[in-house]
């Protein structure tokens, strides 16, 4: 790992169940339109895509249909694309534990995001993460050799993973997303993000990390993580602005300026080849 270390694996987060054209013409909002935006990053230098699906309103969905028929257009489109690909489990709050995780036990991804705790969303409803539904999904993952991306909107949720590690329903090395400036989770700061790593490191020892900031606080968080030695997530799931005032032209245009970051501070942007060594993938 020694010849990784000054490697940063940028993930593009394409679309979310949030933002819709109205907010940006240009989220991707179909599998056609996702798949074509999951590449055009690819190309730009993202190793990773989380994904999310939205129904024919443009609402999130966790339609296993939607995120199959996206992955295949992907492989037929563009053979050679080898990013890895890491489906979300939270893309509609209203939707049953057996459908948040049907794509998982039929697409069996590489990655799959795992949300370790409850909490109020967006000060409207509950984005609920129950004991019974995380070990589940802990033990489902570990059937479909699907890494677990930890989605720790919160220090409880670290602890909560180190509680899931221990029970061995978690599987370490264990890698992390810190959301930083979601409404109702930690605020983003350099200050707080420093105290989510030290957080992990004294309860996961070992775990490796990544983050992203919303909205004002994601150019913070971005040049702190690739300080700090972390990961970056980037896209319109996150900011549909590139900057105050500026609409962003498109995902791509988010990963291609993380790029020129990561590499002005004198590191690269991993190949999804290196991120897989990284993050401990088979």
């Amino acid at each position: 790992m020694s010849d990784l270390k000054n490697k940063r694996i940028i993930t593009v987060a394409t679309t979310g169940a949030w933002p819709k054209k109205e907010n940006n013409p240009n989220v991707p909002m179909t599998p056609a339109e996702i798949s074509e935006d999951i590449y055009d990053c690819w190309l730009a230098g993202a190793a990773v895509a989380h994904i999310h699906m939205r129904d024919d309103e443009g609402n999130g969905t966790m339609d296993h249909n939607k995120f199959r028929e996206t992955v295949e257009l992907l492989k037929k489109n563009h053979p050679d694309c080898d990013i890895i690909i890491n489906m979300t489990t939270s893309g509609d709050i209203y939707a049953t534990d057996e459908t948040r995780v049907q794509h998982v036990k039929e697409l069996k991804p590489e990655m799959a995001s795992y949300d370790c705790g409850s909490m109020n969303w967006l000060n409207k409803a509950l984005f609920i993460n129950s004991p019974d539904f995380l070990e589940m999904c802990g033990k489902l993952f570990q059937e479909t050799g699907t890494k677990p991306e930890i989605e720790a909107f919160d220090p409880g949720m670290i602890a909560n993973a180190a509680y899931y590690l221990k029970k061995g329903i978690l599987k370490a090395p264990l890698h992390f997303q810190f959301c930083m400036g979601c409404a109702n989770g930690i605020p983003g700061s350099v200050k707080n993000l420093v105290f989510m790593k030290e957080t992990m490191d004294q309860l996961c020892p070992g775990s490796t990390w990544s983050t992203f900031g919303v909205g004002h606080s994601a150019m913070e968080i971005m040049y702190a993580a690739i300080a700090m030695g972390g990961h970056i997530r980037v896209g319109m799931e996150d900011n549909v602005m590139y900057a105050k005032g500026q609409l962003a032209e498109s995902n791509r245009q988010f990963v291609e300026r993380a790029k020129r970051v990561i590499e002005e501070f004198g590191l690269q942007a991993a190949t999804p080849d290196e991120a897989r060594q990284i993050l401990g993938l088979k």
